[in-house]
């Protein structure tokens, strides 16, 4: 068989030699790879056109909304349940009370239950009650004594009515055991529906337990109106079957990586049309506020759907054909990139190389072809001299080296500019310039409406919060009574620290502010601030850190009282909701209390239009001021929303404020989607190109200029210099043909025959002959200490 052509045979080595991460050919091919594929991800992205008509913001605000709604039905029944069997601990701690008194005193405390008794357990009968009927028969007494017998249970009434019961246990020495009950609905404590949204409770098995924000269809006006409700209601129902079914799954699973948030299993559902309408909705199990803790309230298998009617929006309709130009844009540019790197800076390298090993093989016959630009031009060059020199001609006769001129110098750097510009002038406009959402870009309404009454839902959740704690306070002061021992006094401090870590520091003081009885960290308050006649006050302005107070008076101890400090941590957690962007607790000056984020204490509000909202939605419309939510479009676009406190209790003469803005580019809207995207893909364009050429002016360029210094360098004779390759590529493979070069001159250098001097005049007294110096008459004669060494090229190696 015959043998390969040489010249096959040479560019099989030349493959052969080259690294697999190293020379010309990687960068250059990795490029073409990114811009195909970043051309066809940008067709396909910038080209999607969504058609459901809801954005992905409002059904991610439904799903917030039905998390808000968990987490307030959570906390009240755990609050609920955690009141009963505290304030059942309390009454069994003192001197044995009747029936009557205990249901008196809960319900002058607390007003949250629908209906409360006391019943002998014994017996069975029946000692006090208060309120509605109290489902009873629904208990099995005997059942109380076994594991979780006193857990709260849920039972349905005769009506459809579902109820909590929540159970404590009254015990004093020599006294029949009495078992109290409290029962209380499932409805949401506190949360704005604003219009056109229903929110409701479902159980494990999609049954609705309660609802609210639909009216009953017979109460409607026409067949119209009850038409619409029954079909409001039917879709309800569907929901809650949905909802109930995704609850099944782990939490973990529920949500996309990385999202974190609400602890349980939450997400929005899209219904059907109604009357020219959507219905969207959004779910949420209740879960605990800490990964990995259970509650009562978590225990139930409850989950809350929340659904609401939205207009469809049209929307600035977007052509496919807007992506598909952009990708045959980069094409287009990214080819002639590629093709000038192959051009221009890859093939001449390559002719360098093979031009180089010819050299070193010994065929000088052909002149050495010359590249036309830049540093190959020049290496060139030099490689041309070194031709010439091999075949006997001295440096000098080869004349010096040639710099090129005009276009010719342009270099390999210059190249690489020109390929970035390329690549830029696609880039940049997209980062920059296109598919821009200004101020003019449409904002669902629904957005703001959420906005308002998510602020207004947690304005009421931290005015119940307040009020809770002032009502904690008043119960175990009325508990505390006039003969309790300091000691149990310390008890009963240290029980109700530990039950309620809404507090940094509980304590009793008499009349004078001197503190009897301590628990938990010490206080801020002076003693001269400690006895006040209001329930609530915020202490602390000029410091570091507010202090909110609540303080309740001790029956028969000469105006002595029991102090609770909150922890400024408590509101923090509670202002904390996703979706809602940055929150703040304001005082009746518009000063900052609390908040989700980072903030300085009593630190005014960012600038006047949050100010100005804020004063606006305390203005009184009707009996009580109303939460108030706008959309600013100057200095960014945002959505923001403030909540007063609004409902009564304690809290309410405290007159804050929640206020919460965001800024609208950062929700998932249909113009802002796009502008992301389209400055992500100039991005990746950009990196794309900066990388790739980058590893090229790392790779090939600096060591081209380097290298043409130093052929230039020993074509001009400097044979002393050692060339060594930096890399196993197509500039090392020519560096180290150079090299083979420059020991083959040194080599003709030394078999050439010393030139003996020409004999010229002696100096007198010689005789005639000249005489060298005594040192050199007694050196032997000079010897190469090593003999002169051919090394083949496939023998170099580098050291």
């Amino acid at each position: 068989m015959a043998s390969p052509p040489p010249a096959r045979q040479h560019k099989a080595r030349l493959r052969a030699d080259m690294s697999l991460i190293g020379g010309i050919r990687p960068p250059i091919a990795v490029l073409s790879v990114l811009l195909l594929t970043l051309s066809g991800i940008t067709a396909l992205v910038l080209g999607r056109v969504d058609n459901t008509g809801v954005p992905k913001a409002v059904l991610t605000s439904q799903q917030h909304f039905a998390e808000d709604g968990a987490i307030a039905l959570r906390a009240s029944i755990d609050e609920s349940v955690k009141d009963v069997t505290r304030s059942a601990a309390l009454f069994s701690a003192g001197q044995p009370v009747t029936g009557d008194a205990v249901l008196d005193k809960l319900g002058s405390t607390y007003q949250k239950w629908m209906g409360t008794a006391v019943v002998e357990i014994r017996t069975g009968k029946l000692v006090a009650a208060r309120g509605e009927t109290v489902p009873l028969t629904s208990v099995d007494l005997s059942s109380l004594s076994g594991e979780d017998g006193l857990a709260p249970r849920m039972v349905q009434q005769q009506n459809g009515e579902v109820r909590l019961l929540s159970f404590g246990l009254l015990t004093w020495p020599g006294k029949p055991q009495l078992l109290l009950v409290a029962s209380r609905n499932l409805k949401f404590p506190g949360i704005s529906l604003g219009q056109f949204r229903s929110i409701a409770v479902v159980d494990s098995g999609g049954t609705i337990l309660s609802e609210d924000g639909i009216a009953d269809p017979a109460s409607a006006r026409n067949s119209i109106d009850r038409k619409d409700l029954t079909a409001s209601r039917e879709q309800l129902k569907e929901f809650a079957g949905q909802a109930a079914r995704r609850a099944q799954q782990d939490p973990r699973s529920s949500k996309e990586p990385g999202t974190g948030g609400y602890q349980g299993v939450s997400g929005s559902l899209l219904g059907g049309k109604l009357s020219g309408d959507r219905s969207v909705a959004g779910y949420a199990t209740l879960a605990a506020a800490e990964p990995g803790e259970r509650t009562t309230a978590t225990g139930l298998g409850l989950s809350v759907v929340s659904m609401v009617r939205v207009t469809e929006e049209s929307g600035r309709a977007q052509s496919p054909v807007f992506g598909l130009a952009t990708g045959g844009a980069l094409l287009v540019l990214g080819a002639l990139a590629v093709a000038v790197l192959l051009g221009t800076v890859q093939r001449p390298l390559l002719r360098l190389f093979l031009e180089s090993r010819r050299l070193t093989r010994g065929d000088l016959t052909r002149p050495v072809t010359v590249p036309g630009y830049g540093e190959a031009h020049r290496i060139g060059g030099a490689l041309e001299r070194l031709r010439r020199q091999l075949l006997g001609e001295s440096p000098e006769d080869t004349g010096p080296a040639v710099r090129p001129s005009g276009v010719r110098r342009v270099g390999t750097r210059a190249l690489l500019a020109v390929c970035a510009v390329l690549l830029l002038a696609w880039s940049a406009p997209l980062m920059l310039l296109v598919n821009r959402a200004d101020s003019t870009a449409e904002v669902p309404r629904q957005l703001v409406n959420d906005q308002r009454e998510r602020t207004d839902t947690l304005s009421d959740r931290v005015r119940r919060a307040l009020n809770e704690g002032d009502a904690d306070l008043q119960s175990v002061a009325s508990l505390i009574g006039d003969k309790t021992s300091p000691e149990a006094m310390q008890t009963v401090l240290e029980r109700t620290y530990n039950e309620n870590r809404r507090y940094r520091s509980l304590y009793v003081v008499d009349a004078h502010g001197a503190i009897q009885a301590r628990e938990g960290k010490k206080p801020k308050v002076i003693q001269a601030n400690r006895i006040s006649d209001k329930p609530l006050r915020l202490l602390g302005r000029g410091g570091k850190e507010p202090v909110v107070v609540a303080a309740a008076e001790i029956p028969g101890r000469g105006g002595a009282r029991l102090v609770g400090e909150f922890r400024v941590a408590f509101f923090n957690a509670l202002l904390t909701r996703p979706g809602l962007g940055v929150v703040r607790l304001v005082d009746d000056h518009n000063k900052v209390i609390a908040g989700n984020t980072g903030f300085l204490a009593f630190q005014p509000l960012p600038d006047a239009h949050l100010k100005d909202l804020v004063e606006a939605s305390t203005q009184r419309l009707g009996k009580k001021p109303q939460p108030s939510g706008v959309l600013y479009r100057d200095n960014g676009m945002r959505i923001a929303a403030a909540a007063p406190f609004s409902g009564g209790g304690s809290a309410q003469s405290l007159h804050w404020s929640v206020v919460s803005w965001q800024p609208v580019d950062h929700l998932p809207i249909p113009e802002y989607d796009t502008q992301n995207r389209t400055v992500l893909a100039g991005l990746l364009g950009a990196a794309a190109a900066v990388a790739c050429l980058g590893w090229l002016h790392m790779v090939v360029a600096r060591p081209m200029r380097t290298l043409a210094d130093r052929a230039e360098a020993l074509a001009g004779g400097d044979r002393k210099t050692v060339l060594f390759p930096q890399h196993h590529d197509e500039v090392g493979a020519v560096t180290r043909s150079l090299e083979l070069i420059r020991q083959q001159l040194q080599g003709q250098r030394r078999q050439q025959p010393r030139r003996t001097p020409p004999p010229g005049p002696n100096p007198p007294g010689t005789g005639g002959a000249r005489q060298d110096p005594p040192e050199r008459q007694a050196q032997p004669p000079y010897q190469e200490p090593y003999p002169p060494q051919q090394y083949p090229p496939q023998q170099y190696t580098r050291n």
